[in-house]
């Protein structure tokens, strides 16, 4: 069977979705597909009105027997239109909500994720909403990478047709140790700059202990970036939402201690492995960081949980579990 991957994000590019269709490219030939990615960065040097009019026609003029859209709206729309105008099914892989991530940093929306669901905010964000269920609605098949997420777009189309599939990685990451590390308690994060990952709340609440030292990365190479997580006394995902976080999966399988709030998909990943508390709470947050400082036994057996429960994002599954699917349509 013939595949082709539209992907938003694509290396030499960062981030997790990159990473994820590096690897499901390099892995699905051994299940009997033969894989062609089209990368969106061909064509986002382009105006606004004029990319994804572009990826369509990229998508059109790549022979296929089915697309696997890796977003809903960058690669999906064009994918959509692709797939319906060559008749050839079409796969699309839900890794947020497009709409909310656009609300929250485009047009002043503060809600969380879970209250945007029942609300409305005018009318671009109705387009948008709009934009993403079409797309999902054409899809014969929709991956999410966690329950929350199935449980959350199986509101917005037949929650038959959704499926989650972990977003799965090689564990332990490869790592370089920084030449050098601050001396104190570390307290490090890997996150974007968004306003849903929590970093000033975090930042003020390391800066309440003259002896711990707060270090957030964001456009690191990987290698690196691994490394300081690899070197820190403890990892921080201070996040309101997530889908589902790569970087929390490979921060258990490195071995350091975890805090996360207790949100998204954040539970299923961390569950007994790491310290679980309440999002936008300072005080929960503060008492966690003492707790993992404080309690060596309690944080050592943790890791040791941690190390364990990361063998259910091998990835190796994750692409057996994907092409299952494929195959199924």
């Amino acid at each position: 069977m013939r595949i082709l991957l539209a992907a938003g994000l694509y290396p030499p590019e960062s981030g997790g979705p990159a990473t994820y269709t590096k690897l499901i490219e390099e892995r699905l030939p051994a299940h009997g597909f033969d894989v062609t990615v089209v990368p969106y960065r061909t064509v986002r040097h382009l105006p606004a009105g004029l990319r994804h009019l572009a990826y369509f026609g990229k998508l059109l003029l790549t022979p296929t027997d089915l697309i696997y859209a890796q977003d809903t709206v960058s690669v999906g729309l064009p994918a959509a239109c692709a797939a319906l105008f060559l008749r050839v099914p079409l796969v699309v892989r839900v890794p947020g909500d497009y709409a909310w991530e656009q609300a929250r940093q485009r047009f002043g929306v503060t809600d969380e994720l879970d209250e945007f669901q029942q609300k409305s905010y005018g009318l671009r964000v109705w387009f948008l909403r709009m934009l993403q269920r079409f797309v999902i609605n054409r899809a014969r098949l929709v991956i999410t990478p966690s329950e929350y997420m199935r449980t959350l777009v199986g509101k917005w189309t037949d929650p038959k047709k959704v499926h989650r599939v972990y977003t799965s990685l090689p564990l332990p990451p490869r790592y370089e140790l920084p030449a050098e590390r601050p001396s104190g308690f570390l307290v490090l994060t890997v996150a974007r700059p968004v306003p849903w990952k929590g970093l000033e709340a975090l930042e003020r609440t390391v800066g309440r202990n003259k002896n711990w030292v707060y270090k957030h990365i964001n456009d690191l190479p990987h290698e690196q970036a691994m490394g300081w997580i690899k070197s820190a006394d403890v990892f921080v995902l201070n996040s309101t939402y997530e889908g589902l976080s790569h970087v929390l999966v490979e921060a258990l399988s490195l071995g350091t201690p975890v805090i996360a709030t207790n949100v998204g998909g954040n539970p299923e990943v961390v569950g007994d492995a790491g310290v679980l508390i309440p999002a936008k709470d300072d005080e929960a947050l503060y008492a966690a960081l003492r707790e993992v400082e404080d309690n060596k036994v309690a944080t050592a057996e943790r890791v040791a949980c941690g190390l364990v429960k990361v063998k259910q994002f091998d990835i190796e599954v994750a692409v057996g579990q994907l092409a299952a699917l494929l195959k199924s349509i």
